[in-house]
């Protein structure tokens, strides 16, 4: 079975779209850096440096310092999935992205956004 065109686009390609969703409702672009960084263990500048670099979404999480540990309890449904049934994990990941921006979108607060107790 073919990948899904997900996986060779370049994360700094939807970067944009994941700031935007979360302007337009008044979150901030530092607050999306946050939630990236807080999923996949990327510092600031590394991060900067992989948008930079136009790194595709499979690479992006394949190379990612430290897959954040509490990200299995990100649930609920996004685009119509269900984050916690997805068995590819390449595909989860990006799942598990979409649902935490979406979350901040909905003005969900930072420390439930980042599975904090």
């Amino acid at each position: 079975m073919a990948k899904h065109r997900i996986y060779t686009t370049s994360f700094a390609s939807v970067y944009p779209l994941y700031v935007a969703k979360a302007e337009k409702k008044g979150r901030t672009k530092a607050e999306v850096d946050q939630i990236i960084c807080w999923l996949t263990g990327y510092d600031q500048t590394e991060f900067d440096k992989r948008i930079e670099q136009q790194t595709d979404f499979e690479t992006f999480f394949a190379t990612a310092p430290a897959m954040n540990p509490a990200r299995a309890l990100i649930k609920g449904v996004i685009c119509g999935v269900r984050v916690e049934d997805v068995e590819e994990p390449t595909m989860r990941e990006i799942r598990y992205l979409d649902k935490l921006i979406d979350e901040l979108a909905r003005g969900k607060a930072m420390d439930k956004i980042l599975r904090r107790q």
